[in-house]
């Protein structure tokens, strides 16, 4: 019934945000106005180099209509309220400023069973550098397109932004991605079109893939059996990067992954089309640090 009553909740969110833009003058506009934790705004502002929210600039970038665009993310823990956005010209003077309402997602919580030899696994030298690195990146040319693909078919063993128990104690962290479902071996698919970042086997993230999708929006997938992507190579959208597996932190074969906007994990669910039927609450998915 609670995972009834959060998909309920998110697709009245969802419902009530459509069109829900705030326009100002000089032909600029955010969308959504009014936005849960851990999702992204989008602005769009005639003119503008750059927008500030809360001590985060971002970077706008022209788009095939002329219009620049750019993605605010809101961080999961960010607190409920208003917050001014800035938008600011080439110099960095502040041009306009509207206001984005940012919503309590009301994230549930999650307890996930696994060996504590399995638990107590740390992150690879240079794991967490690697990954910083790779998710501050924000590169022009722009990949992705407005609705992504999902990687696997497989349904949700873990929502993103549950606030994460291990072995019935808490870990201080959410999670910071999907789980879906899969048997070892099954294909992975990228999400969107990109320039591949970083393949390789990490302790903590087993067999990693990640994907530049351009203009600040990235992806990661963890715990592959086996990858089928070379750095620096670039994928088409659906492309398979990898196979589903258990290594690194994880109690089971499943695909994890994350999507970054401008450095900052955000709900996929925001992003990709999720059958109603896969928002089933589960415990038995692996543990990841909010950092994955």
């Amino acid at each position: 019934m609670r995972g009834l009553k959060y998909l309920a909740a998110a697709l009245l969110a969802s419902a009530a945000l459509v069109g829900a833009a705030q326009t100002a003058g000089n032909d600029c506009e955010i969308n959504p106005g009014a936005v849960p934790q851990g999702e992204v705004v989008r602005v769009s502002c005639s003119g503008m180099q750059s927008a500030r929210m809360n001590g985060r600039t971002i970077q706008l970038f022209p788009q095939s209509d002329g219009r620049p665009l750019g993605l605010m993310p809101v961080r999961v823990l960010e607190k409920p309220g208003d917050y001014p956005l800035e938008l600011l010209d080439a110099n960095g003077a502040v041009v306009r400023t509207l206001t984005v309402h940012v919503l309590n997602a009301h994230y549930p919580k999650q307890n996930v069973n696994m060996e504590s030899s399995t638990a107590a696994l740390k992150p690879s030298p240079g794991e967490q550098e690697t990954v910083t690195a790779f998710r501050d990146t924000a590169s022009p040319e722009r990949y992705w397109t407005d609705t992504l693909q999902l990687p696997v078919k497989g349904c949700l063993t873990s929502r993103f932004g549950v606030q994460r128990f291990v072995n019935g104690k808490p870990t201080g962290d959410f999670h910071g991605g999907l789980d879906q479902r899969g048997a070892a071996g099954t294909p992975i698919h990228a999400i969107a079109g990109g320039v591949v970042k970083i393949v390789h086997d990490f302790n903590l993230r087993g067999g990693t893939v990640a994907i530049d999708h351009g203009q600040g929006v990235e992806s990661i997938y963890m715990h592959m059996s086996k990858t089928a992507a070379s750095e620096g190579a670039h994928v088409e959208a659906g492309e398979v990067i990898g196979y589903i597996g258990a290594t690194g932190r994880a109690n089971g074969p499943h695909l994890h992954w994350t999507l970054y906007v401008n450095g900052v994990i955000v709900n996929p669910v925001q992003w990709v089309k999720v059958p109603p039927s896969c928002y089933a609450t589960h415990t038995t998915a692996a543990a990841h640090p909010h950092h994955s």
